[in-house]
Formats: C-alpha cells, sequence, structure tokens
C-alpha cells in the first residue's frame, strides 16, 4: 500500500479523531508488543456499560483522566498508538482471532492529540481504534515507554487499563521471550523476529541509559 492509500485510509480518519499521525518518528527501542502482564502490573483502569448514560463522554473523559494521570502524554501531548499495517481495520483483526489466517502484527505509530478529538468516538468509529462510537479497541503508550494503556470491548461494557513500565515487568518479559522461541507455525516470523531483536538490545539500552 502506497503513502497516498495509507494517508487518505488510515491517517485522515484519525485525524478527523483528534490523532494527528507523525510518520516515522517512533522511539528507538521501543518494546514492540505487550502481552502477558497480569493484575499486579495494573496501575489503574476503569468500566462502563453499554447503557451508561453518555457513554462516549463517559469513556473521553475518564480516558483522559487516566492518561493524564498516568503520563501518557509527552509535553507536546505525543504518544505512541498500536495501528495495523496496510489498512487492515481493527475489526479485521478481531475476525483474525477466531480464524485461522496469519495477519501482519500491528505496529506503534507517532500521533499528537489535538485541541479536539474524540478517541472514543469518531476515534473508535474510524474502524482503527475500535469496532464503532463507543466500542474502541486500542494499545496506546508514552514515548518513553513508561505506560501502556488499553481498552476493549466486551459483551456487557468496555474495559480499559494502564499498565506501568511494560518493558520491565517479568510477566511481559516471560512472555515476550516465548513468543521469540516458539517454533509454532501459527507464531507470525515477523512477530518472532521483532521480539528477539527487542529482547537482544534490551540489556544494551538498559546499560546506556538511566533507570527512570
Amino acid at each position: 500500500m502506497g503513502t497516498r492509500e495509507r494517508e487518505r485510509k488510515v491517517y485522515r480518519p484519525l485525524r478527523r479523531a483528534g490523532l494527528e499521525v507523525i510518520p516515522d518518528a517512533v522511539p528507538d527501542g521501543t518494546v514492540p508488543f505487550v502481552v502477558g502482564y497480569r493484575s499486579e502490573d495494573v496501575a489503574g483502569g476503569f468500566t462502563h456499560r453499554y447503557d451508561t448514560p453518555r457513554l462516549v463522554d463517559r469513556l473521553n473523559e475518564d480516558w483522559y483522566g487516566l492518561a493524564v494521570s498516568q503520563g501518557l502524554f509527552d509535553h507536546r501531548r505525543e504518544f505512541l498508538v498500536q495501528l495495523p499495517q496496510g489498512t487492515r481495520t481493527h475489526r479485521a483483526a478481531v475476525e483474525h482471532l477466531h480464524g485461522d489466517r496469519c495477519a501482519a502484527p500491528a505496529l506503534w505509530t507517532r500521533v499528537r492529540l489535538q485541541d479536539r478529538w474524540d478517541v472514543m468516538g469518531r476515534g473508535a468509529a474510524s474502524a482503527f481504534l475500535g469496532v464503532h462510537a463507543g466500542h474502541p479497541g486500542f494499545a496506546m503508550m508514552a514515548l518513553d515507554g513508561s505506560v501502556y494503556i488499553s481498552a476493549s470491548t466486551g459483551e456487557t461494557g468496555v474495559g480499559v487499563i494502564a499498565v506501568r513500565r511494560p518493558d520491565r515487568s517479568e510477566h511481559v518479559l516471560r512472555h515476550l521471550e516465548r513468543i521469540a522461541s516458539d517454533d509454532s507455525p501459527y507464531v507470525l516470523r515477523e512477530f518472532k523476529e521483532r521480539t528477539a531483536a527487542w529482547l537482544a538490545d534490551r540489556p544494551r539500552a538498559a546499560a546506556a541509559g538511566p533507570d527512570r
């Protein structure tokens, strides 16, 4: 897929939701995926049932409050959001979970939150941050990797959680190590290679910089 197509199909809908994409600007050393965390890694979160009055407004308010309190934004309100390669939507990714086809994993993309935004409404309805308005599905992370925020839709409502320092969680690291060494044909090779490369670079990155 070319740059123009990605701009039209992916970046433009996100811009309407108040997220300005900053291409090719993901910090080096960013953990490629966050999986396998446990309850002790969770630093905060919230849930809302689908029958909550003003559901989208409440979701937006609580997401922003959680993001600010946990340090998702930098001084320019920039952060990372995981977007699929190509133009595969969140809906397609969910359907893939119940199928047997291998799909390319999502990649981190740097974005800036604009003055006017609607992450849980227009963002979710973009098909890249959810299924439709009020039914979000996304992964976000601070530029320095200090917090990871995930939103998911269940049978009765929406759940959003914040995980502190996922790149240092023993549960996340153990899960990534299993992925890197997994010979199963159901684990995408690109997924394994990216994970293995990050794990190999991690000791050098830790030694090069001060602990935050």
